[in-house]
């Protein structure tokens, strides 16, 4: 059987992409400027760690990889500021938050790649309507098995990825209800979704040379799933966080995943079965719609708890592994967000009570990614 190869990282090493909204200063409405800043930054060092999305109002920034996340830290303040150098110079602004609460996906643009117009033409309007925007954490694991386990164990705690991270409960105009709208968008495209339950690298492998033989894949790319390996980095990939307001929400949550990553490998102790998948779109709902106070069904212990209680009970348990990786300080934060119930969401919920429209809420969100730079810059 011909083995996918899987390159070894550091164990739970660390790396996060982040896709931020490019904005009008004017309008506050998305603008369609990605080609311009690549263009920019073509000559500049760090081009390497900013790259196109699928539509042109977006762009992703990329991490290095690092063990710490305040080094992690370190390095997205650094290409935050040099960012906004360049949005002085193209007058044009950048902000996080997992939706635009206002755009139309009909006037987005795909960015001219030959990558981004495949897919364009295979998916068509679904390529535009994926114009949101999310946090993808990759963490390491040293060998294949350990990342087909970790894959399947961390299914059990997206509903609170999805919680901790929420900042998108408007789009399109509206106040959708939902913690994180854009939880549920990618849910169309035929490859999202969960991995198949594949419990060893050898009937992965198995898998993944199938559908590419099929015609239906060429690289790990075209899955989509919520949680994938990344064979070529040595990492699980997590991607259903919405993209914070803040660098330092960003990183609180790497740490977090960190952390639990480690004590996951460390003691094993979920039992990789099919039950893991029974509630999982149930769980996934109720945190999508209700946050903090969704509803988690634990099969393993045949009972219904508070998402947020459940949260409080997984930090007590990987206490131990966040000390050891000095993450502790980091994760009192997430402890004290949950016992709050203040998300991203709740925020911006707040800021529209505030302001009354929803330009002003970007605006105030431009100036949260602002003002964090500028307080870094001057210490």
């Amino acid at each position: 059987m011909k083995m996918l190869p899987f390159r070894s990282s550091g164990r739970v090493s660390i790396g996060v992409e982040l896709e931020l909204q490019i904005i009008n200063p004017h309008t506050f409405g998305l603008m369609s400027r990605a080609k311009d800043l690549i263009r920019t930054i073509k000559e500049s060092p760090a081009q390497k760690r900013i790259k196109p999305e699928i539509t042109q109002s977006m762009i992703e920034i990329n991490s290095s990889i690092h063990d710490s996340p305040i080094q992690l830290m370190e390095e997205l303040h650094k290409i935050q500021f040099f960012l906004l150098q360049q949005a002085e110079r193209l007058n044009i602004a950048f902000c996080g938050g997992g939706t635009h609460p206002f755009h139309k996906w009909t006037m987005q643009k795909i960015f001219p790649t030959i990558r981004y117009k495949k897919l364009s033409r295979q998916y068509r309007y679904l390529s535009k309507r994926s114009t949101v925007f999310g946090q993808h954490i990759h963490v390491g694991c040293k060998q294949a098995d350990d990342a087909i386990y970790l894959t399947h164990a961390l299914a059990r705690y997206v509903p609170q990825f999805i919680a901790i991270c929420a900042s998108s409960p408007f789009y399109l105009g509206i106040d959708t209800g939902y913690q994180s709208s854009r939880a549920s968008v990618f849910n169309a495209f035929p490859l999202s979704g969960v991995v198949p339950y594949l419990c060893s690298w050898a009937e992965f492998s198995d898998y993944f040379y199938k559908m590419k033989n099929a015609g239906i894949v060429e690289t790990m790319k075209d899955f989509y799933w919520d949680i994938r390996p990344k064979p070529e980095f040595g990492t699980v990939e997590i991607r259903v966080c919405d993209t914070p307001l803040t660098i330092k929400q960003a990183v609180i949550m790497t740490a977090y995943l960190q952390s639990l990553s480690l004590y996951l490998l460390q003691e094993r102790p979920i039992n990789v079965s099919r039950d893991l998948y029974y509630v999982y779109s149930y769980n996934r709902f109720q945190a999508s719609r209700y946050g903090f106070e969704a509803k988690f069904i634990d099969l393993a212990n045949s009972q219904i708890i508070l998402l947020a209680d459940d949260i409080l009970d997984t930090i007590k348990k990987f206490e131990r592994y966040a000390n050891q990786l000095n993450n502790m300080g980091l994760i009192a934060q997430v402890a004290g967000q949950v016992i709050n119930k203040k998300n991203d969401a709740a925020r911006l919920r707040q800021i529209l009570k505030n302001v009354g429209s929803f330009p002003k809420v970007v605006e105030e969100q431009c100036m949260l990614w602002k003002k964090e730079t500028e307080r870094i810059q001057s210490l």
